[in-house]
C-alpha cells in the first residue's frame, strides 16, 4: 500500500488562487496568436492595396536555368543510352534495320514535343506541382491519382538507383581495378548527391551546373563536328570488339520497330521532373517552370535526333564493351583529349542524374502528404527550402535498392521506365478531360494532341511491360497496387484520426477544470526544487512520488529521502510507491491511472525533471530514469507529461 508522509507544518496540497471567470476582451484586444478579436473591418479598396513584399526564400528557389541544372539530369543523361537502346533492338535485323534507327527517333521525338507541349499546359493548370498526380487527381479519380503518384514514386527510386550504378559502371569501365568496390562507389556516389541536395534544391543546382553545361556542349559539339565529316576520323574504340549485328534481313517487322521503339522512349525518363517541382521555382514560378520544360525539350530533341543523325552518317555498328555514344565521338572529335572529355562527361552526369529525383520526389511526397496520403512528416519543410524527410526517405530506399542489386546496373535497368510510362498515359488521359471540361479556345486541338500522346505512351507502357516482363518487371506490375494499397491505408487512418480529434468542427468552449500535478523524485538536489517550483506554478494541488523497492540498501535510501524531506519541509507531501520489482514507470503509471479512475474530473498532469547537459556526449552520463517514466505514462494513461530541462552551464 502507499505510504504519505506529511511534514511538520506542511500543508495537503496547494489551493490555486486563480479566477475561474474572466471577462471578455475588449473589441480591440488581440489573442494569443496577436491577431484581433473583432469583428474584421470591411475590404479595402484593392487598388489602394499594397503589393506583396518580395519573397523571403527567393534566394532558395530555382531560377530558369537553374531549374535546367537541378530537375533535367536525367533526361539529358538518357542520351547515353537512349539511342544505344534502339541501336541494341534493331541490330537483330542486321545493316537494313539499323537504317531504321533515324525514323525511330523521329517518332520519339515527335513523342517528346508533345509530351513537352502537355507538360507545359500542365504547369500552367496545375501550378502547386505534382504533374501527373494533381492532374489525374482533378479529373480522373482518387484511385487513378494514387496510381499515378506510385508509378511516379517508383521512378523516382529507380532513377536514383540507376544513374548512380550506370555513372560507376562507366567509371570502372575506365578503370577496373575499381571493379570489386563497385558498391561502396555507388553508395559514396549516394551520399555525396543526398548530402548536396540537403543544403537545397538551388545549392544543388549550382553545384550541377558545370556538369550539365559540359555534357551539354561536348554532345552538341559531337553532332555538330559529325555533321562535316564524310567518315568516320577514328575507330579505334571498336577496334578488337566483337559487333552485336545480326545477319542482314530484307525486312524489318512491326514488332521490332515497336520495340525499339518503346527501348528508346526510355530517353523521355525525366520530362516530367519539372511539372512536379514548380513550387520550387522563383516568381513567376510558372513562366519560369514552362521555360525550363521548353528549354529541356529542345536540348533533348536536338541532341537525340543530332546523334541518330551521325548513327546512320557513320554506318555505325554496335560492338561489345563499347557504348554507342563513346563510337560517336570517337569518330567525330577523334581518339584524342576530346574523346576523354566526352566519355568524363557523360560518366559524372549519369551518376548525378539522380538529382532529378531529388528535385522532384520530395515535392510529389509532400502533395501526397497534404492530402493525408503519406505521413504528414514528409510535408514539413526546413530551412532552404528542403523537404529534409522526403530527401532522406529517397537516399534510404535507393541504398536498399544499391544493396539488393550489389551495384549491377543490369540487374535494376528492366525495372526502370516502366512507372514513367505509366505516370505520362495518366497525364495525357487527365488532360483530354481537362480540355474537355474547360473547352477553351482551341480545346479541340489541344484534346487531339493529348488523346494521341495518351495514345502512343500507353502503347509504350504496353511493350514495356510486356518485354521486360520476366527479366523483373513484375515486380512493378505488383508494387504499384501496392504502394497505392498502402496510401489508402494511411488515409484511413488520417481518417480515423480526424473522427476522434473532431477536426472540422467547431468545439465546445473551454472550461476550467481542478488540476493536480504529480512529481516523480528519487532524491533531493537544486533540480527537484526547481520541479517543485514549476508544479507548484501549474496545479491547484501537487503530490511528490518516490518509489521504493524492498532490499536493505533500497530502504536505507527510501528512509534517508523521508528524513531529508522533512527537514527542507517544501510544503508539498512525499508518496511512497512500493514495488516489487526493480522498476521505475509501471509503479507510477498505476498510481497514475488509479488518480484518474478515482478523480475523474481532475487534470493531472506528470512533470518529469531531467538535466539538460551542456554537451552531447554528457547525455551517455545520464541513467534515463526521465524517459522511462514518461514512456510507461503516456503509454497507459491519458495524463499529460512535462519533461522539465534543467540545463547546466558549461
Amino acid at each position: 500500500m502507499s505510504m504519505v508522509w506529511k511534514p511538520t507544518g506542511g500543508t495537503a496540497g496547494r489551493t490555486g488562487g486563480r479566477a475561474v471567470g474572466r471577462k471578455p476582451p475588449d473589441a480591440g484586444a488581440a489573442d494569443a496568436t496577436g491577431a484581433p478579436t473583432a469583428a474584421p473591418a470591411p475590404p479595402a479598396d484593392p487598388a489602394a492595396a499594397p503589393r506583396p513584399g518580395p519573397d523571403p526564400d527567393a534566394r532558395h528557389r530555382l531560377t530558369s536555368l537553374q531549374g535546367l541544372a537541378a530537375l533535367s539530369l536525367d533526361a539529358m543523361a538518357s542520351v547515353a543510352y537512349g539511342p544505344e537502346s534502339i541501336v541494341l533492338v534493331l541490330a537483330a535485323a542486321g545493316a537494313y534495320g539499323l537504317g531504321c534507327t533515324l525514323p525511330v527517333t523521329l517518332c520519339i521525338a515527335g513523342l517528346l514535343a508533345v509530351l513537352v507541349a502537355s507538360y507545359r499546359q500542365v504547369i500552367a493548370a496545375f501550378p502547386n506541382g505534382g504533374g501527373s498526380y494533381a492532374v489525374a487527381k482533378a479529373h480522373l479519380g482518387r484511385r487513378t491519382a494514387l496510381a499515378a503518384a506510385a508509378s511516379l514514386l517508383l521512378d523516382y527510386v529507380l532513377n536514383v538507383a540507376v544513374s548512380v550504378t550506370a555513372g560507376v559502371a562507366a567509371l570502372t569501365s575506365a578503370f577496373p581495378a575499381l571493379y570489386g568496390e563497385r558498391l561502396w562507389l555507388c553508395l559514396g556516389v549516394l551520399v555525396l548527391v543526398t548530402g548536396v541536395n540537403l543544403r537545397g534544391i538551388v545549392d544543388s543546382a549550382k553545384a550541377f551546373l558545370v556538369p550539365t553545361a559540359v555534357f551539354v556542349g561536348s554532345i552538341l559539339a559531337v553532332v555538330a563536328v559529325g555533321l562535316f565529316r564524310d567518315a568516320p576520323v577514328s575507330t579505334a574504340s571498336a577496334t578488337g570488339h566483337a559487333s552485336v549485328l545480326a545477319g542482314n534481313a530484307t525486312s524489318v517487322g512491326a514488332l521490332l520497330l515497336l520495340k525499339a521503339f518503346a527501348a528508346g522512349c526510355s530517353a523521355l525518363t525525366g520530362v516530367e521532373a519539372v511539372a512536379n517541382a514548380v513550387p520550387s521555382f522563383r516568381a513567376p514560378a510558372v513562366k519560369r517552370a514552362q521555360r525550363t520544360e521548353i528549354a529541356l525539350g529542345a536540348l533533348l530533341g536536338v541532341m537525340l535526333i543530332g546523334l541518330s543523325v551521325l548513327i546512320g552518317r557513320f554506318h555505325l555498328q554496335p560492338v561489345e564493351g563499347v557504348t554507342v555514344l563513346a563510337q560517336l565521338a570517337d569518330a567525330s572529335l577523334g581518339h584524342n583529349w576530346a574523346f576523354y572529355v566526352v566519355q568524363f562527361a557523360t560518366m559524372v552526369l549519369l551518376a548525378l542524374a539522380a538529382n532529378t529525383s531529388f528535385g522532384g520526389l520530395p515535392v510529389l511526397m509532400s502533395l501526397l502528404a497534404r492530402d493525408n496520403y503519406l505521413p504528414h512528416v514528409f510535408g514539413l519543410k526546413a530551412d532552404r527550402q528542403v523537404h529534409r524527410h522526403g530527401v532522406l526517405a529517397l537516399a534510404a530506399v535507393a541504398a536498399l535498392l544499391l544493396g539488393f542489386s550489389g551495384g549491377e546496373v543490369n540487374t535494376l535497368v528492366p525495372l526502370f521506365a516502366i512507372g514513367v510510362f505509366v505516370g505520362f498515359t495518366i497525364c495525357q488521359v487527365g488532360m483530354v478531360r481537362h480540355w474537355r471540361q474547360e473547352r477553351s479556345s482551341g480545346w479541340r486541338g489541344k484534346a487531339v494532341l493529348n488523346g494521341f500522346g495518351a495514345l502512343l505512351t500507353g502503347v509504350s507502357a504496353v511493350v514495356v511491360t510486356a518485354t521486360k516482363f520476366t527479366e523483373g518487371a513484375w515486380l512493378i506490375v505488383i508494387a504499384l497496387p501496392a504502394l497505392v494499397l498502402a496510401f489508402e491505408a494511411v488515409h484511413r487512418a488520417y481518417g480515423r484520426i480526424a473522427d476522434h480529434l473532431h477536426l472540422g468542427r467547431i468545439p465546445e468552449p473551454p472550461h476550467r477544470d481542478r488540476s493536480l500535478v504529480v512529481v516523480p523524485v528519487s532524491h533531493l538536489s537544486r533540480l527537484t526544487c526547481e520541479a517543485l517550483n514549476a508544479a507548484v506554478s501549474l496545479g491547484d494541488e501537487v503530490q511528490a512520488v518516490t518509489v521504493t523497492h524492498a532490499g536493505p540498501e533500497d530502504r536505507r535510501a527510501a528512509e534517508s529521502l523521508r528524513r531529508d524531506w522533512e527537514l527542507w519541509n517544501p510544503g508539498v507531501d512525499l508518496l511512497e510507491l512500493p514495488s516489487a520489482t526493480r522498476t521505475v514507470g509501471r509503479p507510477i503509471a498505476a498510481y497514475v491511472r488509479d488518480l484518474a479512475h478515482r478523480q475523474p474530473r481532475t487534470r493531472i498532469t506528470v512533470l518529469i525533471p531531467e538535466v539538460e547537459p551542456a554537451h552531447l556526449w554528457q547525455r551517455l552520463l545520464q541513467n534515463q530514469r526521465g524517459a522511462v517514466v514518461a514512456h510507461a505514462v503516456r503509454r497507459t494513461t491519458d495524463a499529460t507529461i512535462c519533461r522539465l530541462r534543467f540545463r547546466l552551464s558549461a
